[in-house]
């Protein structure tokens, strides 16, 4: 079951080393426990990442450390670059009109990683 992402919630790409938090710019009206909740809208690199270092070959700055490095794998720090918006997977589900971001919702970078969310950001509460 997915749930929506609220800001502060974490995502990570499959080429980067780090989780990086999901900043809310698209909208700041509907809110979960105070929070904005994001839309697909949320995927510029001022919404996602940075993720730590960067390993994929097609980031150039990658590319030209690690040849460089004669080969060696040389990471380098992350400037995502997403390849259009997040890919919704509730389409019908709107946030003043826009697709709502969910917690299995991914986007491609164009350097060639996946991104994904690993914690929403929505907090649950058991009471005993």
């Amino acid at each position: 079951m997915s749930e929506l992402v609220t800001m502060g919630g974490q995502c990570v790409c499959s080429m980067g080393l780090a989780p990086a938090p999901i900043r809310v710019s698209s909208q700041q009206s509907v809110v979960n426990a105070g929070k904005p909740i994001a839309t697909i809208q949320d995927a510029t690199p001022g919404n996602i990442g940075p993720f730590g270092m960067c390993t994929s070959l097609a980031n150039p700055a990658v590319a030209a450390a690690t040849a460089a490095a004669l080969g060696v794998l040389t990471p380098q720090p992350c400037t995502p670059v997403p390849a259009g918006t997040w890919i919704p997977t509730k389409p019908a589900v709107l946030v003043n009109g826009k697709p709502c971001l969910c917690s299995d919702c991914k986007m491609m970078c164009s350097y060639g990683g996946s991104i994904s969310v690993v914690s929403p950001g929505q907090a649950t509460v058991s009471a005993k």
